[in-house]
């Protein structure tokens, strides 16, 4: 699964959210999900040109090697040691630039509603589709992931998180889910 092993609860978010608004459902409109989602689409394929970018700059489209570290899968060991090859300086702008992807989708939840939940909501349904769209701008401009099995380092923030290309792409999916089910009960309530 996910390194380190609290990146694995990120499973839970879906169901937890879920949870939380199945009572009231969701007040977010068909417009609101479509625009944020537009945005998520366009923001995915974005960051996957600059992934591919920061890799092509480096030397390191998809490849590499490395030994095995304990209790890590060889496979996500060679991610985390991909890092290592990354110069210092445009690892801190990967950093930075990974903290200004979560403020813009922030920017965008807080000017879906005025309520938490629904704020909580545009946030998770617009890093969902950017998620699987950045995996799609990936596989459609490198021809990366082969597999779904394939490792990748999901983020750095604070520490590298290491998963399948599967985990994240489940997870955003769920997420999805969540997210129309929530809001098809509150439509329900109104009909």
């Amino acid at each position: 699964m996910a390194h380190p092993w609290w990146v694995n609860l990120a499973a839970v978010i879906p169901v937890a959210a879920y949870l939380v608004w199945r009572r009231e459902g969701l007040a977010l409109s068909g417009r609101q999900l479509l625009t944020g989602g537009i945005f998520a689409i366009a923001f995915g394929f974005l960051e996957a040109a600059v992934v591919v970018y920061l890799r092509a700059a480096t030397g390191l489209l998809p490849g590499g090697g490395g030994a095995v570290a304990a209790g890590m899968p060889e496979a996500l060991y060679r991610q985390a040691d991909l890092l290592a090859e990354i110069p210092q300086r445009l690892l801190h702008v990967e950093v930075m630039r990974e903290a200004a992807t979560m403020v813009m989708l922030t920017c965008v939840a807080l000017l879906a509603s005025r309520r938490f939940r629904e704020r909580w909501a545009m946030f998770l349904w617009t890093f969902a589709i950017w998620d699987i769209v950045y995996y799609g701008g990936l596989r459609v401009l490198v021809n990366w992931p082969g597999s779904l099995r394939d490792p990748d380092v999901l983020f750095l923030i604070p520490v590298p998180w290491l998963a399948p290309v599967w985990f994240p792409l489940a997870v955003s999916g769920l997420m999805i889910a969540a997210i129309l089910a929530a809001r098809a009960r509150k439509a329900a309530e109104k009909s």
